[in-house]
C-alpha cells in the first residue's frame, strides 16, 4: 500500500479497481461511500501524506465536519469511477 500511496495517480486507480470491484460484488454507492469514509479516517490518522495532492485531502478532512467527510468521500468515490 505504501508504493500506492506515493502517487497520487497510482492511488486514484488502485482506489477505482476497489471500487469496481464493491460494484461488481453488488455494494451499493452508499455503502461504497461510507467505506471510502473510514477509509479516509484512518489515512488521516494514521498515513503521512506523500505527495501534494494526498496533503491537500488531509488537509481538507481535518477542517471537515463529519458531515463534509462524507460529501469528500463520495467525491473520491465518483472521481476514481468516473475513470473507470
Amino acid at each position: 500500500m505504501a508504493h500506492v500511496l506515493e502517487n497520487f495517480d497510482k492511488w486514484k486507480e488502485f482506489l477505482g479497481n476497489r471500487v469496481e470491484a464493491a460494484q461488481s460484488a453488488g455494494m451499493n454507492t452508499d455503502k461504497i461511500a461510507d467505506v471510502a469514509y473510514q477509509i479516509g479516517g484512518f489515512l488521516s490518522d494514521k498515513v503521512d501524506p506523500k505527495n501534494s495532492q494526498e496533503r491537500l485531502l488531509k488537509q481538507m478532512w481535518e477542517v471537515s465536519s463529519p458531515e463534509d467527510r462524507h460529501a469528500l468521500a463520495r467525491t473520491m468515490v465518483n472521481l476514481v469511477s468516473r475513470d473507470h
